[in-house]
């Protein structure tokens, strides 16, 4: 017997669907229904991201159409990271530019739909490339080269959008970008810190605290605002099958800033045999061969943005000392949450990478 939804997204036999943690079936099929054309009940949910950051679930509905729903974490760590309204905002304005973006179609602001705002994307086609055997099966080595060369261009393109022209002048503070960075992830360690020594496990500070003033003293000049997506990496876009860039995704962090951090960043992810192994080694997935090497990256960068790279080392630098001070947030959370055995390892390993990121954060500032 076929079973058929109704509005609340029950069928006819009485039952509900099921969904993951995070998604209230019936009010949120209602909402769907009500304000997204063309969809039909019922609908089914999987979550295809969460963790510390946005939960992001793949939505079908009864005909096969997909699309992406988008929620804060069940538990939040940095409240101003999961501005739902923002990222909506953002993908938004960007529709009508060269910026790849999924199509924006929807923003519930009431929490009583889903207990937290939520949004609403059309699905995009592609492949985020987390694993290599993932890129080995779609991607030869030409067009590993391909897909390396379009993001960097998509990110000149992120870094040229006239940002009064799409309407977000006004989406953050314009000025001092690198300072109000190092004021905010500085005050993060203080406090991940202080959260540590509360639970009564051994602390150390990698000295960030000395970086932190030595990156305050020598902050480069910030040239015009730009849009900073602040966390730019090949893990989040979606590559289509034609070996370009179908979507830039994760849009949590943006704000308007110093475009080259964006860079520094991206270099920072960027693993090829030249380079020591990412601090965070999902990315190892660009020392295959046919994908460039930094120094090609950078050039390309260069060339067509027009921009001056000359102090690319000490946004190489910010972007270590910064995940440094991400990721002892993750060690004093974990801590709070009271590790048990299986955990210590993983403990081990959190003090691991931020030391190497701590050490290559005041390497690359020798380098200036």
């Amino acid at each position: 017997m076929q079973r058929m939804a109704t509005m609340d997204g029950v069928d006819d036999m009485g039952e509900a669907p099921t969904a993951p943690p995070g998604i209230d079936v019936a009010p949120v099929t209602d909402w769907l229904i009500a304000n997204i054309e063309g969809v039909a009940a019922p609908f089914t949910f999987e979550l295809i991201a969460g963790g510390r950051s946005n939960l992001t679930y793949r939505v079908t509905d009864a005909t096969g159409r997909r699309l992406v729903l988008r929620r804060p974490p069940l538990s939040h760590v940095l409240a101003s990271a999961h501005d739902m309204g923002r990222e909506h905002r953002i993908i938004s304005a960007l529709r009508d530019t060269p910026v790849p973006v999924p199509t924006a179609l929807g923003m519930c602001t009431d929490t009583y739909v889903n207990g937290a705002p939520f949004y609403v994307m059309d699905f995009v086609e592609g492949s985020i490339l987390t694993s290599p055997s993932l890129v080995d099966a779609k991607f030869d080595e030409a067009a590993r080269r391909t897909i390396a060369e379009d993001l960097v261009d998509v990110m000149v393109e992120i870094h040229a959008v006239d940002i009064d022209a799409v309407g977000l002048g006004d989406l953050a503070r314009r000025e001092g970008y690198i300072a109000r960075q190092l004021k905010r992830w500085s005050g993060q360690f203080e406090a991940s810190q202080q959260q540590q020594r509360d639970t009564g496990i051994e602390v150390s500070d990698y000295g960030l605290p000395a970086t932190y003033e030595l990156l305050a003293a020598r902050i480069p000049e910030q040239g015009p605002a730009a849009i900073a997506h602040a966390d730019y990496r090949i893990d989040n876009t979606m590559i289509g099958d034609d070996a370009h860039v179908a979507a830039v995704l994760d849009w949590e962090l943006c704000t308007l800033g110093d475009p080259l951090a964006d860079v520094g960043a991206f270099i920072m992810y960027w693993h090829d045999p030249h380079h020591p192994q990412p601090v965070v080694d999902t990315f190892s997935v660009t020392s295959m061969p046919g994908f460039p090497t930094r120094e090609e990256l950078i050039a390309r960068y260069a060339e067509r943005s027009g921009r001056d790279l000359s102090s690319l080392p000490y946004y190489l630098a910010f972007a270590h000392w910064r995940m440094a001070c991400i990721m002892d947030g993750v060690r004093a959370r974990f801590a709070a949450g009271a590790m048990g055995d299986a955990e210590s390892d993983a403990d081990a390993d959190l003090v691991t990478s931020i030391t190497t990121a701590a050490d290559r954060a005041a390497a690359a500032l020798a380098d200036l």
